[in-house]
């Protein structure tokens, strides 16, 4: 895992890359959290879809709202980067809509889409 930092408009964001998947539960979740603040400091996280385990990706799991419950509590706000047509699934759509209509979790189509939306954001 590697993390860089993006600062535009004074507002810090950590851009994490990675080849493997690092979320898979609540646990490396938070062990994903812990490690960001740690080593960049930042509470603004870009993290790629392919980081991410596709049980995620089917709400019957639960997990998506697990772990991104996390993200509110901790005040982290995180762009998820990725193509997601590909998923067919009318209520997983129905949510990446309304989450991308709030301020704290966005599922976009590009890095610089992720580091605009977090930037412009301002403080928490």
């Amino acid at each position: 895992m590697n993390i860089t930092k993006v600062i535009k408009n004074d507002v810090e964001i950590a851009v994490v890359s990675t080849s493997e998947i690092l979320i898979t539960d609540v646990q490396s979740a938070l062990d994903l959290l812990a490690t960001v603040n740690f080593e960049a400091g930042c509470d603004r996280i870009i993290l790629n879809k392919s980081a991410i385990s596709e049980e995620f990706f089917n709400l019957k799991t639960r997990l998506a709202g697990e772990i991104l419950q996390k993200f509110i509590n901790y005040h982290v706000k995180i762009a998820i980067v990725g193509d997601f047509s590909v998923y067919s699934s009318k209520s997983l759509n129905d949510f990446i809509g309304e989450c991308n209509k709030g301020k704290d979790i966005f599922f976009l189509s590009d890095e610089e889409l992720a580091v605009d939306k977090l930037s412009f954001l301002g403080g928490r």
